[in-house]
């Protein structure tokens, strides 16, 4: 089994929340021990967190316990193999009603492959209406 904290688009109530992972054991609401810089950036609005860390804010997310398969697509999603895609990295989150610190793996990116920043450090996602689904991405560029 795999912690995996998901500070975005992934959270519960948010469009890419996935079915394996609204079935997955969800921990609670966390947030990193160490800062980081979560911006929206890109060509669709997306949150992206910074593998920078000690810079930004400590960043709020959602924390769940997932097995080899939900990792794996999780993975995929977040395009883990292509040049351009996030990193899946190690950190520690804190889970907010009980301090308890976790191990966890979180999506990532270099600063460098972020096509545009369009936010100052951020440390909790709201969904930011400019965000474009994935579902209507091909169709406007």
């Amino acid at each position: 089994m795999h912690n995996v904290f998901v500070y975005g688009t992934l959270k519960r109530g948010f469009p890419n929340h996935v079915p394996e992972l609204a079935n997955a054991d969800y921990i609670g609401r966390a947030r990193t021990l160490t800062a980081y810089p979560l911006i929206i950036g890109g060509k669709w609005f997306s949150p992206n967190l910074i593998d920078e860390p000690g810079m930004g804010q400590r960043v709020t997310g959602e924390l769940f316990r997932v097995g080899d398969e939900v990792l794996t697509l999780l993975d995929r999603m977040e395009g883990t193999r292509i040049s351009n895609g996030y990193r899946r990295i190690n950190i520690v989150v804190e889970i907010l009603t009980t301090s308890n610190a976790f191990d966890a793996w979180t999506y990532a990116k270099d600063r460098d492959l972020i096509d545009g920043v369009h936010s100052d450090p951020i440390g909790e996602y709201k969904l930011d209406p400019r965000y474009v689904v994935p579902s209507k991405r091909t169709s406007m560029f």
